[in-house]
């Protein structure tokens, strides 16, 4: 079992950029699709972002695309999201989940098995 810890979130102004990170413990990060979601108050737990267990393809919900990036250090059992050109329908709380079945990356998070406590992310002026 995979233990999961998130870091980095804050306060940005629009237009700020911000990286999570993603501690892994209890098993190599080789072994598990990596995603992350966000929960914004009201709404559901929704994809952001995910990454293969070797090969490293990514997947992004749309609303992202061309702001945020996806990646990882296998060595340091670390994932990483970086988010650019922020805006205030970023804000959430922000979650890293590890997916130990198939292959499939976009996929809803009752697919994801493991996840971490979560960052949050306010981007206000």
């Amino acid at each position: 079992q995979v233990h999961l810890v998130e870091a980095g979130g804050g306060l940005v102004q629009p237009g700020g950029s911000l990286t999570l990170s993603c501690i892994a413990s209890g098993g190599p990060l080789r072994y598990y699709i990596m995603g992350w979601f966000r929960q914004a108050p009201g709404k559901e737990r929704e994809f952001v972002a995910g990454i293969s267990r070797t090969e490293g393809s990514t997947d992004y919900e749309d609303s992202v695309k061309g702001r945020f990036t996806i990646f990882k250090d296998n060595d340091q059992n670390t994932v990483y999201l970086q988010m650019n050109n922020l805006n205030p329908e970023d804000s959430a709380v922000y979650y890293c989940a590890a997916k130990e079945l198939g292959f499939s990356v976009k996929v809803p998070s009752t697919y994801y098995n493991f996840w971490g406590q979560g960052t949050q992310v306010t981007v206000s002026s």
